[in-house]
C-alpha cells in the first residue's frame, strides 16, 4: 500500500498540514517548514516512513520543476521601483555572512581544525551550490572524513535559522503596528498607511479574456522560467537569479501581473511541491552520521548563527534599518527560498489585526527577505566557498 504514489504523497503532505496547523494555533511560534522537516527525519529514523517514501511519491520531482516558475512569481511581487531600495538588504545579508565566516574561521580551528572550519563556512553562508563546491573539493584533496559536515550543516541550518528569524520578524511586525497606530508608519515604497488604503480602494479595470485566462498566465510564467534555466546554462549566473530578474522585468513590461501564480490559481500547489524538495534534503541523513559529527556541526551552527545575527544587527544599524527588520534578512543565509517566503506569510498572518494590515506586513517583509536570500544563498555563499576551499 505504501508503494502507491498517492498514499506516499498523502503521508508526507500530512506532515506539512500538521506544520501548518501548529503554525496557526501557535501564532507562528512553530514554523511550518521546521515541523515538516524534523517530522520527516524522525519518522524516517524510526522506520515509520520508508527511506524512499519521497521517491515513491514522485511529488518531489514535480517540485524540482516548479522552483523556476515559483521564483519568477516572486519577481512579479517586487516592483522595479521597490527593488531600487533593496541595496540595504544586500549590504545586511553580506554583512551577516562575512561576520559569521570570520567568527567560524577564528574559533572553530581552535577546537577542531582549519579544514573543519572551511567545510562549514560556505554551506552555512548559503545552501546547496556552496555544499556541492565544498564537497567536491574535499573529495578531490582526500578529506573524505569531513565531507559529511557540510551536508549536515545544510540539512540542519534551517532548524536553527527559521525560529530565530521568525522571532525577529514578529518583533518588527509589532514595531510596524505601533507606528501605524500613532500615524508615523511609512512603507518602503514611501507611502503612509492612509495612502496605501486609498490606493487599494481604486477599482480594477475589466480585463480581456486573454489577459484573465489562468492557463495563459501559467504558460507565461513557465516560459519565463524556461528562459531563466537556459540563461543559467550559458552564463555564470545561476538560473534562479535569472528567473527572479525575468519576473521583475516582466512585471515592469506588463508581461506578468503582480503575484502571477496566485492569479493563475496555482501558487499553493507550487509551494507544496517545492516543500517536498526541501524535505528531501533531510532524506540521506542517518543517526550515526549525526552522532559522529555532532560536536563539529553544533559548534559551526551555533557560532555561525550568532555571527550572522550580530553581523545583521551591525549592518542594519549602519544602513539605518531597524535591527528587527535587518537581522532576519541576514538569517536568510540559513534557509533561503522557500523558507523566506513562507516565514513572511506565517508572520503576517499571525501578527496582523485585519486583512489590510496582513497585506501591509507581508509586503514590507517580503522584498528584503527574498533579496537577502538570493544574495546569501545564490551568490555570496558560492563565492565564499569557492575562495576558502582553495586555501586547503
Amino acid at each position: 500500500m505504501l508503494s502507491n504514489p498517492l498514499i506516499a504523497t498523502v503521508l508526507i503532505l500530512s506532515l506539512i498540514a500538521l506544520g501548518e496547523w501548529l503554525s496557526i494555533i501557535s501564532r507562528a511560534r512553530v514554523p511550518m517548514l521546521l515541523t515538516a522537516m524534523v517530522g520527516y527525519l524522525v519518522l524516517s529514523w524510526t522506520g515509520i516512513f520508508h527511506t524512499d517514501l519521497l521517491e515513491i511519491s514522485q511529488f518531489a520531482a514535480l517540485g524540482a520543476i516548479l522552483i523556476g516558475p515559483a521564483i519568477v512569481h516572486m519577481g512579479t511581487m517586487i516592483p522595479l521601483s521597490l527593488l531600487k531600495t533593496q541595496y540595504k538588504a544586500v549590504i545586511i545579508a553580506l554583512g551577516g555572512v562575512l561576520f559569521s565566516g570570520i567568527l567560524i574561521l577564528i574559533i572553530v580551528p581552535l577546537i577542531f581544525d582549519y579544514p573543519t572550519a572551511v567545510a562549514g563556512v560556505g554551506p552555512i553562508s548559503g545552501g546547496i551550490i556552496a555544499l556541492l563546491v565544498t564537497t567536491e573539493k574535499l573529495k578531490e584533496i582526500g578529506l573524505t572524513s569531513i565531507v559529511i559536515i557540510p551536508a549536515l550543516v545544510v540539512a540542519f541550518q534551517g532548524v536553527a535559522g527559521m525560529p530565530l528569524a521568525m522571532h525577529f520578524m514578529k518583533k518588527y511586525s509589532g514595531v510596524m503596528q505601533r507606528q501605524i497606530d500613532d500615524g508615523t508608519f511609512v512603507s518602503m515604497t514611501g507611502k503612509s498607511f492612509t495612502e496605501e488604503e486609498v490606493e487599494e480602494k481604486v477599482a480594477p479595470k475589466k480585463k480581456s479574456p486573454l489577459r484573465s485566462s489562468a492557463v495563459l498566465k501559467l504558460f507565461f510564467v513557465f516560459a519565463g522560467a524556461g528562459i531563466g534555466v537556459m540563461l543559467g546554462t550559458v552564463t555564470p549566473i545561476h538560473y534562479t537569479l535569472w528567473c527572479l530578474i525575468i519576473g521583475i522585468i516582466g512585471l515592469k513590461l506588463g508581461v506578468f501581473e503582480s503575484s502571477e501564480l496566485e492569479r493563475a490559481n496555482s501558487f499553493t500547489i507550487t509551494m507544496i511541491g517545492i516543500i517536498f524538495v526541501v524535505i528531501g534534503s533531510m532524506a540521506g541523513v542517518t543517526p550515526g552520521q549525526v552522532l559522529e559529527n555532532l560536536p563539529a556541526i553544533l559548534t559551526i551552527l551555533v557560532i555561525g548563527t550568532i555571527g550572522i545575527s550580530i553581523g545583521g544587527y551591525l549592518t542594519a544599524k549602519l544602513v539605518k534599518w531597524h535591527p528587527y527588520k535587518g537581522m532576519p534578512v541576514a538569517l536568510t543565509a540559513l534557509f533561503g527560498f522557500p523558507g523566506d517566503y513562507i516565514l513572511c506569510e506565517e508572520v503576517s498572518r499571525s501578527c496582523a489585526r485585519n486583512e489590510k494590515e496582513e497585506k501591509l506586513i507581508f509586503n514590507e517583509l517580503l522584498a528584503p527577505m527574498i533579496i537577502g536570500g538570493f544574495t546569501t544563498v545564490t551568490v555570496a555563499s558560492v563565492v565564499i566557498a569557492g575562495i576558502l576551499i582553495n586555501t586547503l
